[in-house]
């Protein structure tokens, strides 16, 4: 399961719990209609159109409504203590709280009674939290913006807020430098996906990518586009990529759906979000600046004489050989569908994709992984 919890600033709404469902351009969850504008319903949209498109499970929110007085996000903070270890979540994802450090200390001491230790993400006011306790890494992947990464930088800061003055000032160039200085002081997560003009990616103090294509200015004007990174990450990570792939798909695909929207100022997130489905559909190169992160995902299936169309996912972990057989299904109706795959996981990950789009599926084991023969119109 992932799970995801922040707030909303409405007034009045109490806590609730359970599977996200979209309906138009607001979620539901637990019978309440949550408009997506930005923040937390951003971060949840995102996560929940990218497991939608993959054929993975809903995630499952926790939200409450809070204006500044703490009241929900206490709420949030004491539920997750609560039910953490009954949830056991794959992937936790924590967006906006108000800071507070004593009830994030509780919070991962109580994951540790989860059967397995759930993957972290922390954006906002949970990262705060996060870094003033003195807790940042044990998260496994903080999404900061410039400013957020110059609060992270800072060793006196306990919020954005109350950075040193100079740190104002810096420019997009300096993140480098805030990046060896956040992980020299223990102030970073395993790994940083900083959004901004550039995207960069960080691990241990090393800048594994950046990202700056398609450049899209408009997106900064956008609120909600930061958040809508988290979910995406959050959601690929959730399907068995590698995190440093998972952010530099993120990034990436934020962009291109942006570019895709013709974003101005006036766009709302909630258009650049719909697009996601039409950006992974048209995937195909995805090079990191650096030489360091490099995903291709080749979607230019080709046919055989006979008509079977060829999908050659090897080498590539999900959700990409997901992503490649949606392609050619989606490309080839009616065909029927030969994918190559490495591993058991993306295996059973096709399989069961192609099943409940009304294939049949046939393995054949191979020296190299296994060939998967999708016939349509022949599903259980």
């Amino acid at each position: 399961m992932m799970l995801i919890a922040g707030t909303v600033p409405a007034r009045g709404l109490l806590l609730i719990s359970g599977p996200v469902r979209s309906r138009g351009d607001s979620l539901s969850i637990d019978g309440h209609m949550i408009p997506c504008l930005q923040g937390t319903a951003a971060l949840i949209s995102a996560a929940l159109a990218t497991t939608t498109y993959l054929g993975l499970e809903m995630p499952r929110a926790v939200i409450a409504g809070d204006t500044g007085q703490g009241n929900g996000s206490r709420d949030i903070y004491e539920y997750l203590i609560r039910e953490s270890a009954r949830l056991a979540p794959r992937v936790l994802a924590l967006h906006y709280c108000l800071p507070d450090m004593g009830l994030t200390r509780k919070l991962c001491e109580s994951l540790k009674a989860c059967a397995s230790r759930p993957f972290m993400i922390a954006d906002a006011g949970s990262m705060y939290a996060a870094k003033a306790a003195g807790l940042a890494p044990e998260f496994d992947i903080f999404t900061p913006d410039a400013t957020e990464m110059a609060f992270l930088a800072d060793p006196e800061a306990t919020h954005p807020a109350y950075i040193a003055r100079h740190l104002f000032d810096l420019d997009i160039r300096e993140t480098p430098r805030l990046v060896s200085a956040a992980y020299r002081q223990d102030s970073a997560a395993k790994l940083l996906v900083i959004k901004g003009a550039v995207d960069y990616i960080a691990r241990d103090g090393e800048i594994m990518a950046t990202i700056d294509k398609p450049d899209v200015p408009a997106l900064e004007a956008v609120g909600g586009t930061g958040d809508t990174i988290t979910g995406l990450v959050s959601a690929l990570v959730y399907s068995g990529l590698e995190p440093v792939q998972a952010a530099a798909v993120a990034a990436r695909v934020n962009r291109m759906a942006g570019e895709q929207a013709q974003t101005t100022p006036s766009t709302s997130v909630w258009q650049i979000i719909a697009g996601f489905p039409s950006v992974f559909r048209n995937l195909a190169d995805f090079p990191s600046s650096s030489g360091t992160a490099r995903i291709s995902v080749d979607l230019m299936e080709q046919k055989e004489e006979n008509q079977v169309i060829k999908v050659d996912a090897r080498g590539f972990s999900c959700p990409i050989p997901v992503v490649k057989t949606k392609s050619a299904i989606e490309k080839n109706p009616g065909q029927p569908i030969s994918v190559l795959v490495e591993t058991a996981t993306s295996k059973e990950n096709v399989s069961r994709l192609a099943r409940s789009k009304g294939y049949s599926v046939a393995e054949e084991v191979m020296e190299d992984g296994f060939r998967l023969l999708l016939e349509p119109g022949r599903g259980d």
